[in-house]
């Protein structure tokens, strides 16, 4: 039991461990973690999860497996697909053929194995899948467009690719008994049919009842979790690996059929998913027995550069043939394509099994699997960036502040960041509040930024930053809510609430960050703007420090932002305070005219810095 417990809490730790330390220095998370289960298991021999969790490892993989792939389902909207100009559906009717039969050539003709094997093994690497692809996703700067059809391929393949590897070893398994093709594909499809209709239907009950008040709010994430494990279980139990679709369609179906009910499951099933990528990965990387690897052969290699360099490439390049997408996307997407957990778990799967069947190469699709997951997280992890930005297929360079609400205040504190090159979009529903705006050239979005409909319009993912400063704090409070799960609480600013110690106000966990030191409000802006007050800009310098520069402010005055060096932006609020560093330009809002501090004339010589 100490052994379990230790084991658990170690995977834990080196799983998130390498999340962190991946969001830190902006190092790929999935190499990160394969090394950590690496190192912590076949290396040092701090844990065997074989040994630990015994018969059990397998259906928790299992398991883990299908919720990761359920929450992958949860995000793909039918909208963006309409968007990626038909290259997933060309990815799946044409990739997974193609990519199937060229794996097949590139396993038979490089690595060596016999027909039956590498048929096999070339179905298992038609995945990607997103416990790969949305780390890689997450940690690059990828344009919408690309990284759209990389989210919707990793997470359609990966149970398409598993059905390539059941058919077949169904086929080699029953054709000894003299079933023909035909038997095995119909007997398949009416598997992977019925499977399919278990997960729509699971999904149209959920439908059904949460709206109505059948399952209470408590139940309701615990409900859907059982309710993907038994549909992925009794999946299974008709057809082995059919499972995996049934899961993915559930998500698909639930995600589009707007369910309000799901809006606060969303950050459950996001922190749910990233523990178990990161515990999965940390227990398989973990399990990888050194003795494999003495079945290496040179020409294992040989057959790894074939996939990165041959196979994916002619598999993308075949499938988007005459289509929308420009050229260098179709090339991003086609050096793009790690495998990952499915690809392992599905090999070790068969690996056995051909064993019983009397093939001897099964032993080798493990050293193989291990070679092509962690060959390709590593060239693809490492150079998704660089690929990215020399094909020019980058979103913004620079992410900036989205400001929800046009008054004359943010107009004018948007033109301030734009003089220092920060990217800025002012957002309102109204056309006529707007106005000003685009004829300050100030870039602008006009619609409700809390509906629905947005999600299409407008790129999240451009945003460092969001300013809540409409003139109704209460909708403030609202968009703050709304956009803090995507951007981060700590990210999302609205302006003071002059009340706040009223118990009858908003809450602050409701809230944004308190913009100002003073934690002024709407109304404390309203009258200083009526009062002519004014923003400045003040660059921090080795001399000319933080202190010489609050200093110098107006009596009345107030820090409201820094923008570092790198373009971030922080802003000063009443609990938390940055810290500014030589070459941060301060932004603070003065009264247009009025007595300084008293520590004026100690500054007056450093007057060049404040522009």
């Amino acid at each position: 039991m100490n052994d379990q417990a230790f084991a658990i809490a170690l995977i834990g730790a080196l799983g998130i461990g390498a999340q962190w330390v991946a969001w830190r220095t902006g190092w790929p998370a999935i190499a990160l973690m394969l090394v950590a289960g690496v190192l912590a298991g076949p290396v040092f021999g701090l844990i065997h999860p074989e040994a630990v969790f015994g018969e059990l490892m397998e259906p928790m993989i299992s398991v883990a497996v299908a919720l990761i792939l359920f929450e992958g389902g949860l995000s793909l909207n039918l909208r963006e697909l309409r968007q990626t100009e038909g290259a997933v559906i060309r990815l799946l009717a044409l990739g997974v053929p193609i990519g199937w039969a060229l794996g097949a050539a590139a396993s038979y003709y490089v690595a060596g194995l016999v027909w039956p094997i590498a048929v096999l093994f070339g179905g298992i690497l038609v995945v990607t899948g997103p416990t790969v692809v949305m780390p890689l996703l997450r940690q690059s700067n990828v344009a919408a467009r690309p990284r759209a059809i990389l989210k919707w391929e990793g997470i359609v393949n990966d149970p398409f690719g598993a059905l390539c590897a059941v058919l077949t070893y169904e086929y080699l398994r029953r054709s000894a008994d003299g079933a023909t093709l035909f038997q095995v594909v119909f007997s398949l499809v009416g598997a992977v049919v019925v499977a399919g209709l278990i997960g729509y239907g699971v999904a149209r009950a959920i439908a059904w009842a949460f709206p109505r008040g059948h399952v209470p709010e408590y139940l309701k994430a615990p409900v859907l979790l059982v309710a993907v494990i038994g549909t992925f279980v009794v999946s299974n139990t008709i057809q082995q690996e059919t499972g995996l679709f049934a899961v993915t369609l559930l998500g698909i179906a639930l995600a589009n059929m707007r369910l309000d009910s799901l809006r606060d499951i969303h950050p459950f099933k996001e922190n749910v998913t990233v523990l178990l990528i990161s515990g999965v990965f940390v227990i398989l990387s973990a399990s990888l027995d050194l003795e494999v690897l003495r079945q290496f052969e040179w020409r294992f290699l040989a057959f790894l550069l074939a996939l990165l360099f041959f196979v994916r490439p002619a598999t993308v390049l075949a499938s988007l043939a005459f289509s929308r997408i420009p050229w260098n996307e179709r090339l991003l997407i086609a050096w793009i394509a790690p495998r990952g957990i499915v690809a392992i778990a599905i090999a070790g799967l068969f690996a056995l099994h051909l064993n019983d069947l009397g093939y001897t190469d099964g032993s080798i699709l493990v050293t193989l699997s291990f070679l092509v997951v962690t060959g390709t997280i590593l060239a693809h992890g490492f150079s998704i960036r660089h690929v990215a930005r020399w094909l020019k297929v980058t979103g913004a360079e620079k992410r900036g502040l989205l400001i929800v609400g046009s008054t004359s205040w943010s107009l004018a504190l948007a033109e301030q960041l734009r003089q220092l090159e920060v990217p800025v979009l002012i957002s309102d529903s109204s056309w006529e509040r707007l106005s000003s705006a685009r004829q300050a050239g100030v870039p602008t979005f006009h619609g409700e930024i809390l509906a629905e409909a947005t999600e299409d319009r407008l790129d999240m993912s451009q945003f460092q930053v969001l300013a809540a400063v409409s003139t109704n704090e209460a909708y403030n409070t609202l968009v703050c809510s709304e956009f803090a799960p995507e951007i981060g609480r700590d990210s999302v600013y609205q302006l003071g609430d002059a009340t706040r110690h009223d118990p009858r106000s908003l809450p602050e966990a409701l809230r944004g960050r308190t913009m100002f030191d003073a934690g002024w409000g709407v109304e404390d802006i309203l009258e200083r703007e009526a009062q002519g007050w004014v923003f400045r800009k003040t660059k921090i310098g080795e001399q000319y420090d933080f202190a010489n520069a609050k200093a110098a402010l107006p009596e009345g005055g107030d820090m409201l932002l820094l923008v570092r060096k790198n373009g971030s932006i922080r802003f000063f609020t009443h609990a938390t305070r940055p810290t500014p560093q030589p070459g941060d330009m301060a932004i603070s809002y003065v009264p247009a005219s009025g007595r300084k501090s008293r520590n004026r004339g100690q500054v007056s010589a450093l007057a060049g810095a404040v522009t």
